[in-house]
C-alpha cells in the first residue's frame, strides 16, 4: 500500500509541472494574438482618421450618410470586441491629434465634420475659423432700502 501511494505521489509531482507549463504556453499565445489584434485596430483607427480628414463630400446628405456608416461600424465593433474598440478609438484620437497640430485655415472642413471630429479629439469641439467672442458677464448688485417706521407714544 505504501508503494502505491508513493508511486502515485511521484507521478502527480512529475506530471503537474508539465500540465501547468502547457496551460501557461496557451495563455501566452493568446496574449500575443490579442496584442497583434489591438495593434491592427489601432492602425485601422489611424488610417480611418486620415481618410475622414481627406474625405471630400459632394452634398450634406452624402456627408451625413458617411458619418452614419462610421458610427454603425464603431457600434458593431464595440459589441463584438470591447478591447479592439478602445484600441480603434485610441488610434483615431492619435490620428486626429496629429491632424489638429498642422490643420489651420487651409483645411476646409464643414461644421458637421467638426461636430464628429470633436468626439475623437477635444481640440475640434469648436471650429478654428469660428471666432466667437466669449460672453462677458456683468455682476451688479442692486440694493433696495426698506424704510424704517417707528411708533412713538406721547
Amino acid at each position: 500500500m505504501k508503494t502505491v501511494k508513493s508511486i502515485l505521489t511521484l507521478l502527480i509531482f512529475c506530471f503537474l509541472p508539465n500540465v501547468n507549463a502547457q496551460e501557461s504556453g496557451f495563455n501566452q499565445d493568446t496574449k500575443v494574438q490579442t496584442k497583434h489584434e489591438l495593434s491592427y485596430y489601432q492602425q485601422r483607427g489611424i488610417e480611418d482618421a486620415q481618410h475622414e480628414q481627406q474625405f471630400k463630400v459632394k452634398s450634406k446628405a452624402e456627408e451625413r450618410e458617411f458619418w452614419k456608416e462610421q458610427k454603425q461600424y464603431e457600434k458593431e465593433l464595440r459589441k463584438k470586441n470591447r478591447r479592439a474598440y478602445h484600441a480603434y478609438l485610441q488610434g483615431k484620437k492619435d490620428g486626429y491629434a496629429a491632424h489638429h497640430y498642422h490643420c489651420g485655415s487651409h483645411c476646409n472642413h464643414s461644421n458637421y465634420w467638426y461636430q464628429n471630429a470633436g468626439y475623437y479629439y477635444h481640440g475640434y469641439r469648436q471650429p478654428a475659423y469660428d471666432n466667437r467672442v466669449p460672453r462677458t458677464t456683468v455682476n451688479s448688485q442692486i440694493g433696495v432700502g426698506i424704510p424704517k417706521v417707528r411708533l412713538r407714544v406721547f
